[in-house]
């Protein structure tokens, strides 16, 4: 009732682990006809997917609906691609009493048609079209509860601008709970204890998932949001335990659990529980394309089944090491900034009592808090002048920026080779920075060092986005000799490509480490012919944004062509441009609304009256680049006690 929502229970994810054992018995008794597969790929996924694929054979007719000829379709007697949800009508119910439409955004890119309407014409149902068919149910089911909204032609107009449409509750389910949480941890630790051996973790990650996004390159890429590992998984282990069963960061370790064995790279995690070992599920495809196949190693076949439900741990696996090493592409330490004073942390009780503030009576302060370090008065720009700010409290490091980023602005995939060799070209990137407090309780968060954090008892984790500041005093711009990067008169520091030379003096001189070089003309080397080659990758371009050729510098252009549309459509509506009107792509993209955008020189936007505020600080202010992008200080709601 208070950590579990009770009231909103979800409608997602409500597949049942017996019903699918069951399933799995009747197939090999032979009393399987026919088997139809929407949205699953039970010979990858499934606790027992090897016993799943062989009763296969026993089943007369297969079909599969993937979009692609993935673990499951390769076994299957018919495979009819079903089209992509942005291509075909749909409906869906999340939770109790909320309905939302899918519509269709473009037109199938391929041969393929919807699962839904396969089946009506597969079917006696007279209605043979989907789109007809999700009307007239909304018309007879949804509809009658609805008051106030005149004709169902109305309804359905509206329900289709809106997307939702919310109903009259019904009477929330019953729930209780036999066994308290802390009662069934405690037994699984125990029984790690008694055995001597170790608790594996399986967990999904936030990119890869189950391993239905195996084969989409830009997630692949995208660093995890924590251990910032791209293109593989790995044995994650606390550092302390990790020396004690003698395993180093990099070392292959073998995992053991009856006949089932998995050998990763080992990871060390700061703040994972001792006596454990956590693996991302979702990797080591074979059917999901170019892209995804071969890229890590499965551990589905890890899950068990206790009493009809499927078990994402086990209590007791060996762990040895192999004598091999692999190196990971992670990328945290590419291009970082720490040791500095980068982050800012303070406690509830900290803020509320004023430590930590701006004082905006300070000597050499101007309004807000901010500290003037200028010999002259400070230039101001008399239109707009776009800024950011960024939430440190909302954002969740989910990465979702991060991806709406490459989406929008043709940013290249480069592959694990290159990560490894430092050259991810991520115009946008999330630092992850841990807190460490020690036995003691004191704060020793600026120890860095894999061979110290042995001791640290508390452990706690902040993100924080870093992208080209556009400061006003770049130093970018004083030491490039073409004048390829340079200050616009609204603040931004743009980038003439054509202009660039690549020198890469910019970067060398940029403090945040936020400019990328192109090592390569991606779009058509075929050393990336993996992740781009295709036609699906170029109608994914963004039209309005110039794929870089190679030897020039690129970075964060806080959307230049965003703004530019933004301004066009203001025009020719006759009006002045208001704050909202431009979103950035990783704005937009953001759930928790971390990233606000805007013109700081009107007094009434967002961004201006953020950038103001005393929780507002600017990175690496001392440098006085004045950078154009200020990150609201954590707040931790903690007390001592």
């Amino acid at each position: 009732g208070t950590t579990i929502d009770l009231d909103n229970v979800s409608y997602q994810k409500q597949g049942n682990d017996a019903e699918m054992i069951d399933l799995l018995n009747d197939m090999k008794a032979g009393k399987v006809d026919a088997l139809f597969f929407y949205q699953a790929n039970p010979s990858y996924n499934f606790a027992k997917a090897a016993e799943f694929t062989e009763a296969l054979k026993k089943v007369r007719l297969k079909v599969s609906f993937a979009d692609r000829a993935d673990e499951t379709a390769l076994f299957c007697d018919v495979v009819a691609p079903t089209t992509h949800y942005l291509e075909s009508w749909g409906d869906a119910s999340a939770k109790r009493g909320v309905y939302s439409v899918v519509q269709p955004t473009i037109a199938p890119v391929y041969n393929s048609r919807a699962a839904q309407q396969s089946l009506l014409l597969w079917s006696d149902d007279a209605t043979n079209d989907y789109y007809t068919y999700i009307r007239n149910y909304w018309e007879k089911n949804i509809f009658p509860q609805v008051t106030g909204m005149g004709g169902f032609t109305s309804f359905w107009e509206a329900a289709l601008q809106k997307g939702v449409v919310t109903t009259a509750q019904a009477t929330p389910q019953a729930y209780s709970f036999t066994k308290d949480i802390n009662t069934v941890a405690d037994t699984i630790r125990n029984a790690a204890k008694t055995s001597g051996k170790i608790e594996l973790a399986i967990y999904e990650n936030v990119s890869v998932g189950d391993g239905r996004n195996a084969n989409n390159p830009w997630l692949q890429e995208l660093p995890d949001a924590v251990s910032k590992v791209t293109w593989d998984n790995y044995a994650a282990i606390n550092p302390k335990f990790a020396k004690e069963i003698g395993l180093e960061e990099g070392d292959v370790a073998e995992i053991k659990s009856g006949s089932n064995t998995i050998k990763l790279p080992v990871l060390l995690q700061p703040g994972q529980a001792m006596g454990t070992i956590s693996v991302a599920m979702g990797y080591g495809r074979t059917g999901a394309g170019k892209a995804g196949n071969g890229v890590g190693a499965n551990i589905f076949p890890f899950v068990s089944v206790v009493n009809g439900t499927f078990q994402y741990s086990n209590p007791s696996v060996e762990v040895s090491r192999t004598g091999d090493s692999y190196e990971l592409a992670q990328t945290q330490t590419h291009h970082t900034i720490e040791g500095r004073d980068i982050v800012k942390e303070k406690t509830l009780a900290e803020y509320a009592a004023g430590h930590g503030k701006h004082d905006a009576h300070a000597e050499g302060a101007h309004e807000g808090g901010h500290k003037v370090y200028d010999l002259w008065p400070a230039y101001k720009s008399k239109g707009h002048h776009w800024a950011m700010a960024i939430d440190m409290n909302a954002c969740t490091g989910c990465g979702s920026c991060v991806i709406s980023c490459n989406a929008e602005n043709n940013i290249p995939v480069v592959g694990r080779d290159e990560v490894r060799r430092r050259r991810e070209m991520h115009w946008l990137r999330i630092d992850r920075y841990y807190s460490f407090k020690d036995a003691s309780g004191n704060d020793v968060t600026k120890e860095r060092e894999y061979d110290k954090i042995d001791n640290y008892e508390e452990v706690t984790v902040v993100h924080q986005p870093m992208l080209c500041q556009h400061c006003d005093h770049a130093p970018c711009e004083s030491v490039c000799p073409v004048l390829a990067t340079m200050h616009s008169s609204e603040g931004l520091n743009q980038m003439a490509y054509n202009r660039c030379v690549g020198t890469r003096y910019c970067a060398n001189n940029c403090p945040y480490k936020v400019r990328r070089f192109n090592w390569f003309n991606y779009w058509n080397d075929d050393r990336f012919a993996n992740y781009l080659h295709n036609e699906s990758a170029y109608l994914a371009l963004n039209p309005d944004v110039t794929t870089r050729s190679r030897g020039v510098m690129e970075k964060c252009s806080f959307c230049a062509q965003r703004i530019q549309a933004g301004k066009l459509e203001a025009k020719i509506e006759k009006r002045a441009l208001k704050d909202g009107d431009i979103k950035v792509a990783c704005q937009q993209s953001c759930s928790a609304n971390a990233i606000i955008f805007g013109d700081v020189n009107d007094p009434e936007s967002a961004v201006a009256k953020l950038i103001e505020s005393d929780r507002t600080y600017f990175v690496l202010e001392e440098l006085n680049v004045q950078p154009g992008i200020g990150y609201m200080t954590k707040i931790r709601n903690t007390t001592e006690a």
